[in-house]
């Protein structure tokens, strides 16, 4: 996927040597060989649920046409990233949106999408490889995210990652829990790390 200007000034670089290595995980960047697993994930009713959005109705060949557009597309204030285990089994995808130059800060999203990985330590450590990735090699200050009220798990997840409570939002029906991690907090977090 092709970076736009504004996010490339974001301090956001396309990936030179194709990987950013976690502890169980790699990041990467998107390719067209992940759609199959794209749209498995995207018509699931259950990830669907978990990302409050609607259940992807339109067929594989549209979606194809679609995927290979916009892999091909610049985009200005997004990050999309593959997350692959060591092995190279692709298990879900993070992104970094909403990116402001202005303010230096960015949004977090992250799906798990192959089941036999929940539960298993994969998306805590694509979080802390996320977050480490982009304090130690952007200008940005705040790192944030949404999860639905009722997810537990993600937001355990995240505030094991170091990602604090800062409000509530209702939209689109859903209620969310807002949480977010700022580069004082992240590096107090690494001061104490072995």
């Amino acid at each position: 996927m092709k970076l736009g200007k504004s996010t490339t000034l974001a301090g956001f670089k396309p990936l030179r040597d194709g990987a950013i290595r976690g502890t169980k995980i790699r990041l990467r960047e998107k390719k067209l060989s992940d759609v199959r697993n794209d749209y498995r994930w995207q018509v699931d009713p259950e990830l669907a649920k978990l990302d409050a959005a609607p259940v992807l109705v339109t067929s594989f060949s549209l979606y194809l046409l679609d995927y290979a557009s916009a892999l091909r597309q610049s985009h200005a204030n997004r990050y999309p990233l593959a997350i692959e285990t060591l092995d190279g089994r692709h298990i879900g995808n993070c992104t970094f949106y909403d990116i402001d130059d202005k303010k230096g800060e960015a949004q977090l999203g992250i799906i798990i999408g192959n089941r036999d990985y929940w539960d298993k330590g994969y998306g805590a450590d694509t979080v802390n490889t996320m977050v480490d990735h982009v304090f130690r090699t952007t200008q940005v200050s705040r790192l944030y995210l949404k999860t639905l009220d009722w997810n537990l798990r993600a937001q355990n997840c995240f505030a094991r990652c170091g990602f604090t409570l800062f409000g509530r939002l209702r939209r689109n029906g859903y209620d969310f829990t807002l949480m977010e991690l700022k580069r004082e907090q992240w590096e107090k977090g690494t001061e104490t790390k072995p």
